[in-house]
């Protein structure tokens, strides 16, 4: 697996990393999720991103991946759902860190995101005040936002941030220009998340109420046809868009795993499929924006 800088501080992720989402399911059987996320760093994921939102993932990572700590990067996502404190403030900024920490088992954690924190809250200031006072502390190595559209850009513009993640993908470009780059150009680690926009191929009619609607209708209005090709096509187009670090991808399922990561060993796109890719998401644009 292609190691990356992940910003300048001495952190290389993994081309592909794990979006530990799913595995906070509480109907998935403990014994296989051990097994998974095991295999998972085995085979050189190495990034683990979860969340406190993701049900039980925090709590699995922590019990089965705390024994061999030093093996793989972990980040995690805070700001909300603390007992007894209000939702984005300092305090609860701090608590989440500390229960994160608790709760798989850490000494530190490598990067911890503001998870969606609206653009109103960050322009106060405090929440992102926590977190580099965590940075401070030891407890955390880089302090991050993850979100999008105007609170992307105020994080990026704020230079209060190590690290950033959004949504990019051949439907959802937008903070490639605008973020992606620039970013990366000043040191800023970046993460993409959602590199394969939800699999909206996969759906031959408009899925309504999929969580992959938005890009389902936006792939139709691009005219893209890929054919058996889809999955290759857009992992890898997020995968090496210039100044991502990492793509993080969510499934509980091994073959799919190594599928991936075959896809994005095979390295770059043409660049005159990179350059369709592009072009077109610019000619159809109706003011897509990023999908939270």
């Amino acid at each position: 697996m292609e190691m990356r800088q992940y910003g300048n501080f001495g952190i290389m992720l993994p081309a592909l990393g794990f979006g530990a989402g799913l595995i906070g399911d509480a109907g998935m059987d403990e014994n296989y999720v051990g097994y998974f996320v095991n295999q998972i760093v085995d085979r050189g994921v190495t990034f683990i991103d979860t969340a406190r939102g993701y049900g039980l993932s925090e709590e699995r990572v922590g019990r089965h991946l705390s024994w061999r700590r030093k093996d793989y990067i972990l980040s995690t996502k805070v700001g909300y759902n603390i007992p007894e404190f209000q939702d984005w403030t300092y305090d609860c900024v701090i608590a989440g860190v500390r229960q994160a920490m608790q709760t798989m088992r850490t000494e530190y954690i490598d990067i911890v995101h503001l998870h969606s924190c609206p653009k109103e809250i960050l322009e106060q200031g405090a929440v992102i005040d926590a977190l580099q006072k965590m940075v401070q502390d030891g407890a955390i190595r880089v302090a991050a936002y993850s979100g999008e559209n105007d609170a992307l850009e105020f994080a990026f513009q704020s230079g209060r941030f190590g690290g950033l993640m959004s949504s990019i993908n051949m439907f959802d470009q937008r903070s490639i220009d605008a973020v992606v780059v620039p970013a990366a150009k000043q040191g800023t680690g970046y993460i993409a998340k959602r590199p394969i926009g939800n699999a909206p191929w996969k759906h031959a009619s408009q899925p309504i109420g999929n969580y992959c609607e938005e890009y389902w209708k936006r792939m139709k209005t691009m005219q893209f046809d890929f054919g058996d090709e889809w999955l290759d096509v857009a992992l890898r187009f997020a995968a090496f868009t210039p100044g991502v670090a990492c793509s993080i991808v969510g499934t509980t399922n091994l073959d799919h795993l190594q599928k991936n990561i075959d896809l994005v060993n095979k390295g770059p796109l043409p660049t005159a499929v990179v350059q369709k890719i592009r072009t077109a998401f610019r000619n159809y644009d109706q003011q897509w924006n990023g999908q939270i």
